[in-house]
């Protein structure tokens, strides 16, 4: 396998980091690890570091986006070849991590995007389904593709993207999702989905619970709009 440095961002996930990193070990031993401590108000950033993870520590939150994004800049100075994102909640499968280099060998794909929905097996509240069916329509409008996870976090990525997520507002600082798929389309990255295995969140309060996927798809229409009004 290629240099490949795994990129958790997590937020007081103190409940969960540990087990994640523990998986990765178990089923990825040969794969580095970096946790970005995105400023959490509990001991994240120590318990990673227990479970052998190396940690970047932000003094304030910049939310999920900017934390990936300070991964990405990591492993460009580490001159790693590839990157995957995984959340440190416990939902992804570290295990699926072979599925996602398979499609890349196979289609030569700059991203790979771990879906939870080929298999049908996984389910979610009604506004979340509502949500990712929207988001599902609005790529595909724009891109002429069908992706069936375009909010999942869970993917691989080559240095050509990767380097260029790092770079000024490439990358949300929020939720780089949808209109990060459609970013990519039009700069001609290959964007591809690869099935994956993932599980409900271990501990702690979901991203997504109460009214918080009503702010998430406001916030996300207004970035797609963003993207189809750039001019570069």
């Amino acid at each position: 396998m290629k240099k490949t440095l795994i990129i958790i961002p997590a937020y007081n996930e103190e409940k969960n980091i540990g087990a994640v990193l523990d998986g990765i070990r178990d089923s990825q031993p040969d794969i580095d690890v970096v946790v970005v401590n995105d400023a959490s108000l509990d001991q994240t950033g120590a318990v990673a570091l227990r479970h052998g993870a190396t940690v970047l520590n932000h003094t304030f939150n910049l939310g999920y986006g900017g934390a990936l994004q300070t991964g990405f800049r990591f492993a460009l100075s580490k001159h790693y070849e590839y990157v995957v994102t995984m959340d440190g909640d416990g939902q992804h499968d570290s295990s699926s991590i072979k599925n996602l280099f398979e499609a890349q060998t196979t289609t030569g794909a700059n991203v790979v995007i771990g879906t939870r929905f080929l298999s049908g097996g996984y389910r979610m509240g009604p506004a979340r389904t509502l949500g990712v069916a929207l988001f599902r329509y609005i790529t595909r409008l724009y891109t002429g593709i069908k992706f069936t996870d375009p909010t999942s976090g869970f993917q691989l990525l080559d240095k050509s993207v990767f380097s260029y997520l790092s770079k000024g507002d490439n990358y949300p600082m929020d939720y780089p999702d949808a209109n990060t798929i459609m970013l990519l389309h039009r700069k001609k990255f290959k964007v591809v989905e690869a099935q994956v295995n993932m599980f409900q969140r271990r501990e702690g309060t979901s991203m997504h619970s109460g009214l918080k996927p009503v702010a998430y798809v406001m916030k996300m229409m207004l970035a797609i709009i963003m993207v189809v009004l750039r001019r570069d």
